[in-house]
């Protein structure tokens, strides 16, 4: 079947508006699951005390697993939606993998020796649960990654972060305090060799 330039761009443009309408369709029903949702929850901590001190103890008493809840929206709804595809994208001023001279074994994880005042970047993506001291350590930011397990970055000076900031794999974290590098890597309580992660 012959087809001319002008019958092609404009079947073209009516497949592009279908698949923009379904996707439309998607974040809208994805939006509408969220809301619905949110309510059910609201109207069960009003009207069932189990319900609400369950949600208080899991919610703000334990350790909050962000990966589960990825791995939980992921398995029922699909993908997060992508930002990057809506907006442009940015060039990335600091991409880095972990370079270190030495590394000896400390209390729960290892001490690397690295270059005066190093610039420290994240081994893995993931999302910051905890910044402020350990003993032993010194100033501390512990990154959940998206493996589900938990880095110990100590002994630095920290960058720009906050808590609950996703930072991307060899996104810079901050300075070392000095030529030591402390890391701890744990997964559900338990201390992790640090020789397979790094």
């Amino acid at each position: 079947m012959d087809m001319n330039v002008e019958d092609y761009r404009s079947r073209k443009t009516v497949q592009k508006k279908v698949v923009l309408k379904k996707g439309i369709r998607k974040i809208i029903n994805r939006i509408l699951i969220v809301i619905v949702l949110f309510l059910v929850c609201l109207i069960l901590i009003k009207s069932n005390t189990t319900f609400k001190n369950n949600l208080i103890k899991y919610v703000y008493e334990d350790s909050f697993k962000f990966t589960k809840l990825k791995s939980l929206y992921e398995k029922y709804f699909g993908k997060i939606l992508s930002i990057d595809k809506i907006t442009p994208q940015e060039q990335e001023v600091f991409s880095e993998t972990l370079k270190y001279d030495k590394a000896n074994i400390y209390k729960d994880g290892v001490m690397l020796t690295v270059n005066e005042n190093y610039m420290v970047p994240t081994i893995e993506s993931g999302i910051v649960v905890f910044m402020g001291d350990k003993e032993g350590y010194g100033s501390t930011v512990i990154i959940e990654q998206i493996n589900g397990i938990d880095v110990w970055y100590s002994n630095i000076k920290t960058n720009d972060i906050k808590m609950y900031d996703y930072i991307e794999k060899g996104s810079l974290i901050g300075e070392t305090n000095g030529k030591k590098l402390y890391m701890v890597f744990q997964k559900e309580g338990a201390y992790l060799n640090y020789k397979e992660y790094i």
